[in-house]
């Protein structure tokens, strides 16, 4: 693996295609293992279902770095009499977020495709469900209850499928693959956390070819984080250390004074908690030094990780370092430049946590 600008996307176009719902990451950790398993010294897989292998390096303090595997979908709520499914999201979004379309069904026998649908615009209030989220006419936000999952099979097939209430809905892998978008973007679903995840790689595979880590690294593949940081909470409280630094999406908007264009996204805060400042710090001054112009943020409605686990007392000290992302649990868009901008500030950050250790001459 390489850390150009277009080296990585052969590795994250591969993390997209694959289904990582909450609870159900398999498929996305045995990728991260392969990638991860030649460039660290161990790796394991803990009782809350996170990636883990540590990176050993010299004798300073050790740092948990952290990347979720999870991804925005949702689960059967209900089977209908006709074959048809009633669906609860599983994380933040609403059906706005993904768009009508194709769906994977991911039962229990096999793996059904569906149709997100929400019925025909040409329906009058006879058709109150569809009407009533009609601009023109009831102007009700479009949500969950309002939309169904076509499956083209009976009541029957879909339960021998192995499909019932709980079963995990994903976007089809048809509607996976990163695009070039304008001069200098890619855009997809889900670089909310696989883009982060690909960073994280990346910096293991250069820690272990160059001058290697102040101390030991643990990079965590973690659960659960769409659904309140589980796996990451988890992980905090079992690993050696006392930092947690989460590798995440970041939103750009001008309430942030961020944007997508800009260079890394440090936060000092998120809805969750005040990030150590001395980390931030750190970060910041490591983007600057690479000239990557990097945003400093207070975010809102955004949690992580490291905040999570901070908040919770699973960890004593937290930072939180972000790829600028344009629509944020939505249709997402990077600058090209961001994962190997991420990479570089992680790779100084754990190779030099602070600016007092020793010098490379006394290295």
């Amino acid at each position: 693996m390489t850390d150009d600008e277009h080296g990585y996307r052969k590795l994250l176009q591969e993390l997209l295609l694959e289904y990582g719902p909450c609870g159900q990451e398999d498929a996305v950790r045995d990728l991260c293992r392969r990638e991860l398993e030649p460039v660290v010294d161990e790796t394991w897989v803990d009782a809350a279902g996170n990636l883990i292998g540590v990176l050993r390096g010299g004798d300073g303090p050790p740092v948990r770095v952290m990347a979720h595997m999870d991804e925005l979908s949702m689960l059967v709520k209900k089977v209908n009499p006709d074959g048809t499914l009633n669906l609860t999201p599983l994380g933040t979004m609403y059906p706005g977020n993904f768009g009508l379309g194709a769906v994977a069904i991911l039962g229990f026998h096999k793996t059904l495709c569906g149709v997100l649908a929400l019925g025909s615009e040409h329906t009058t209030a006879e058709s109150p469900r569809i009407w009533q989220t009609k601009p023109d006419q009831g102007d009700k936000a479009l949500d969950w209850p309002d939309v169904y999952v076509f499956t083209g099979l009976s009541a029957r097939e879909v339960e021998q499928a192995g499909v019932t209430p709980g079963t995990r809905v994903c976007i089809d892998r048809s509607r996976r693959t990163l695009l070039d978008v304008g001069h200098g973007y890619l855009g997809s679903y889900f670089l909310d956390d696989r883009a982060a995840a690909t960073a994280a790689l990346l910096c293991a595979a250069e820690l272990r070819s160059g001058r290697g880590p102040a101390g030991d690294v643990y990079f965590v593949f973690t659960t659960n984080e769409e659904i309140g940081g589980l796996g990451g909470t988890f992980a905090s409280r079992t690993l050696p250390g006392d930092l947690t630094l989460a590798l995440e999406v970041g939103p750009t908007e001008p309430e942030y004074g961020t944007s997508v264009s800009g260079g890394p996204i440090v936060a000092y805060s998120d809805a969750m908690c005040i990030y150590d400042k001395w980390v931030a710090d750190r970060l910041m001054d490591i983007a600057d030094e690479h000239g990557f112009a990097p945003q400093a943020a207070v975010l809102g409605a955004f949690e992580s990780d490291a905040s999570h686990s901070k908040s919770s007392g699973a960890c004593a000290q937290a930072g939180l370092l972000c790829l600028p992302t344009m629509s944020t649990h939505g249709y997402e868009v990077i600058a090209t430049t961001a994962i190997p901008a991420m990479t570089a500030v992680l790779v100084g950050f754990l190779e030099r946590p602070r600016r007092d250790v020793e010098s490379d001459a006394q290295r």
